[in-house]
């Protein structure tokens, strides 16, 4: 059960009902972390202010969901794994790719750079070391690839501490988190 009542689009009010509205009309849908950031107003239209720039990225939404799905993983926060596995599908990704991204990695070098450097900045909280880029820049990603990623890893750390803290209530098909790996 969540810890923050999920604002019920149908009865919201004020500036919560306008945003949980255009969630609706964008995405057919409102879920139910969407629902909790509703409780306040400014932080959905922040987070919306971000997620609608990444539509707008050089990275596709591939490679994005990629992101999620590492970064999530790697916080242990089963609701984003689950929300963004689905998510993932519709994006193309199959789930042998998925479950690559969660583990770290990816089906081909450019996206398993992608993805390696997002699990980097999140571990390490940003302080990467010079071999950590310089593998990133081999593997061609730009420096606006470089910034989009760090944008989307921040963005994917705030959805997580929304999902973990408050224990949003699943409403997309549960998927169980990685066992830990366990160290060499």
């Amino acid at each position: 059960m969540s810890r923050i009542t999920a604002i019920d689009p149908k009865t919201a009010t004020g500036e919560a009902r306008q945003l949980l509205d255009a969630v609706q009309a964008q995405l057919g849908v409102t879920p139910n972390f969407i629902r909790i950031l509703a409780n306040a107003p400014k932080a959905l239209e922040g987070f919306l202010g971000l997620y609608g720039a990444t539509a707008r990225f050089s990275l596709d939404k591939a490679a994005q969901e990629r992101i999620a799905l590492a970064v999530a993983e790697d916080n242990a926060c089963q609701y984003c794994v689950s929300a963004h596995t689905a998510i993932g599908g519709q994006a193309g990704l199959s789930k042998a790719e998925m479950l690559l991204n969660r583990r770290g990695s990816a089906g081909d070098a450019r996206n398993a750079a992608t993805v390696a450097l997002a699990r980097a900045f999140n571990t390490n909280r940003g302080d990467l070391t010079n071999q950590e880029f310089d593998a990133a820049r081999g593997a061609g990603l730009s420096s606006a690839e470089i910034v989009e990623i760090i944008a989307l890893v921040a963005l994917n750390i705030f959805t997580n501490l929304i999902g973990k803290a408050t224990r949003v209530e699943f409403d997309f098909p549960q998927i169980e988190l990685l066992p830990p790996s366990k160290a060499a």
